[in-house]
C-alpha cells in the first residue's frame, strides 16, 4: 500500500469519513454518528454481528490512531472520533442485546438510546477514575481505551437504569 493510500484510510477511518471535522464538539458527532451506524450494523447481523464489530472497530480504529497522529504533537486531536464510535457502542450493548432477547425492534427501546448516548457523553467528556488515567497515556491505546471504559460504564449505567425502571418504577 502506497504511503498516501495509508494515511488516507487511516484519515478516513480515525475521523468516521470526516465526521470528526464537524464543529463544534466532534466527540459529540461522533457518537451521534456511531448510532446509526449501530442501527444498521444490528439490522444486518442481529446482535452478535454487533458485538464483533465493536473489536473490530477497536482494531482498526488503535492502528488508523497510531497512523494517523504518527509524527504529531498532539496524541488525541479532536477529529479522531472512532475511539467515540467504539465507546458508544459498547455502551449500547445492552440496549441491542434487550431488544434481541425481547423479540422487539430497536427503536421500542429508544429511552436506552437515549441513556447510553447520555451517559457515554458524559462518563467521556468528565473522564472519571479510569476513563481519566487511561486518557493520560500519550498513545493510541489511551485514545481509544479511555472511550472503552466510558463506554463499559456507561453500559453498567444502562443496565442500571433499566432495571430501575422495570423493578421498581413498573
Amino acid at each position: 500500500m502506497k504511503t498516501d493510500m495509508k494515511d488516507w484510510w487511516a484519515h478516513i477511518t480515525a475521523t468516521v469519513f470526516y465526521v470528526g471535522h464537524l464543529k463544534p464538539a466532534p466527540g459529540t458527532w461522533g457518537s451521534l454518528v456511531a448510532l446509526p451506524m449501530a442501527w444498521a450494523i444490528y439490522m444486518i447481523g442481529g446482535f452478535w454481528l454487533f458485538a464483533l464489530a465493536i473489536p473490530a472497530a477497536y482494531i482498526k480504529g488503535y492502528y488508523a490512531t497510531k497512523l494517523f497522529t504518527a509524527g504529531k504533537d498532539d496524541h488525541d486531536p479532536s477529529e479522531v472520533v472512532i475511539d467515540e464510535v467504539v465507546g458508544q457502542w459498547i455502551a449500547l450493548l445492552p440496549v441491542i442485546y434487550g431488544a434481541q432477547m425481547m423479540g422487539v425492534t430497536l427503536f421500542t427501546l429508544w429511552p436506552g438510546w437515549i441513556a447510553a448516548f447520555a451517559l457515554f457523553r458524559w462518563f467521556d467528556i468528565t473522564k472519571p477514575g479510569f476513563v481519566g488515567k487511561a486518557d493520560q497515556r500519550n498513545d493510541a491505546t489511551g485514545v481509544m481505551l479511555d472511550d472503552v471504559i466510558a463506554g463499559v460504564f456507561a453500559a453498567i449505567g444502562v443496565v442500571s437504569l433499566a432495571s430501575i425502571y422495570h423493578q421498581v418504577l413498573r
